[in-house]
């Protein structure tokens, strides 16, 4: 059986190895010139099971349009017309008012269990280094409102799931990271150590490396994948990110899936920086993350609805900025290294997992969001037993 892979990126290698290691013929294409050039590039860093609430809910679409014009908010949307975004919104809106965000946030930490067990296997029999930290997530929070948020999730999804999810007074959370001490107004937290944190962009070049040399997986770069390619291969899986979309398009079976900027900064160890958070951290309020990777201390966060745009805006950078210096003002950040990248997200949150409904051969594994370095492995799965129980 020969299969095609459309994306290079963390969904991508993820499907090509899991299809690789049941003995399948496998070729991998990608625009870019090499693996995890786009969203898989530069993310939040995060393994985060524990991050896996959708935002489809009320209270974040009252949120979300008090921030939507404001240009330091989380959330920032174009004004710019744009079919695909207002219909991809008028969706999102719908799917708000369902009251499925429970259950799809279940869905979704249980492909991110899955994902982590998986990821443990592949470094145990791959030997893949990527700056991985086995030190867990701490959640923090200044804002009662967003704290009671949190201990609820707690009860009504991950302790459910069985996720060792705690919450933490104030002094707990200074107890696990102690850099802490300088973000004034904490009032608790929530921890959860099995959470792990990693470079995607290493794990993606470090994978292919292994795909060529321990499963004869063959790469092209540097090309655009056609919907005639289907006759060519046995299978195709689209995994192509917000290219998906004008993909399916193509095919006659269209994809709602739209692009969602996300930023990150990049700070080397130095200047302060020896002293920066050992453990991941997520600031629910402001929607930003920090991982340690290695020498380096990975800042990202906020939301854009731009279309495709790789633009970086110094007023997106600038909130990430900002924020390292309020809460670590020990922390140099007169060297910053700032990069964009686009979130394929559904309206639903969940991730495209099916076959098409126009071209029997073809596959999707796609519109992960912001969870795609979380749960890729497990889709991966997903899509592999699909295809081969066709």
């Amino acid at each position: 059986m020969k299969v095609l892979v459309i994306g290079a990126g963390i969904t991508g290698i993820t499907t090509a190895y899991s299809l690789a290691k049941r003995g399948v013929d496998v070729t991998v294409i990608d625009e870019e010139n090499y693996p995890a050039m786009k969203t898989s590039y530069a993310n939040g860093g995060q393994l985060s099971v524990s991050n896996s609430d959708v935002w489809t809910t009320v209270p974040n679409l009252i949120k979300g349009i008090k921030w939507a014009f404001t240009k330091d908010a989380p959330l920032l949307m174009n004004p710019s017309p744009s079919i695909a975004k207002y219909n991809w919104i008028a969706n999102f809106i719908m799917q708000s008012f369902t009251g499925n965000a429970v259950e799809n946030t279940i869905a979704t930490a249980q492909m991110g269990l899955q994902a982590r067990w998986l990821y443990n296997r592949i470094v145990e029999e791959e030997n893949i280094q990527f700056d991985l930290k086995k030190k867990g997530i701490l959640h923090f929070y200044k804002n009662e409102e967003y704290f009671e948020a949190a201990k609820k999730s707690c009860e009504e999804i991950y302790w459910r799931i069985g996720e060792e999810r705690s919450i933490l007074s104030k002094k707990q959370v200074l107890d696990i990271e102690p850099s802490l001490s300088y973000a004034s107004g904490i009032i608790g937290g929530t921890y959860t150590p099995s959470d792990m944190t990693g470079d995607i962009h290493k794990f993606c070049v470090g994978m292919e490396r292994v795909l060529r040399s321990k499963y004869n997986v063959k790469f092209m770069y540097g090309k655009t994948a056609k919907p005639t390619d289907a006759d060519v291969y046995d299978h195709v899986v689209l995994c192509a990110g917000v290219k998906s979309a004008e993909f399916s398009k193509k095919i006659g079976d269209p994809l709602d899936i739209y692009p969602v900027k996300g930023y990150s900064i990049t700070l080397e160890v130095g200047n302060g920086l020896e002293d920066a958070p050992m453990v991941s951290l997520l600031d629910d309020e402001t929607k930003i993350v920090t991982s340690r990777l290695g020498s380096r201390f990975r800042v990202a966060g906020t939301a854009e609805l731009a279309g495709i745009n790789y633009d970086i805006r110094k007023d997106r950078i600038d909130p990430l900025v900002k924020w390292v210096r309020k809460n670590f003002p020990y922390i140099s950040t007169e060297h910053t290294n700032p990069w964009a990248g686009l979130r394929p997200m559904t309206p639903t949150m969940l991730p495209v997992v099916r076959q098409c409904k126009t071209v029997d051969n073809v596959w999707y594994n796609t519109g992960h969001g912001h969870l795609g370095w979380t749960i890729s492995p497990a889709t991966a799965e997903m899509i592999t037993e699909l295809i081969l129980n066709k």
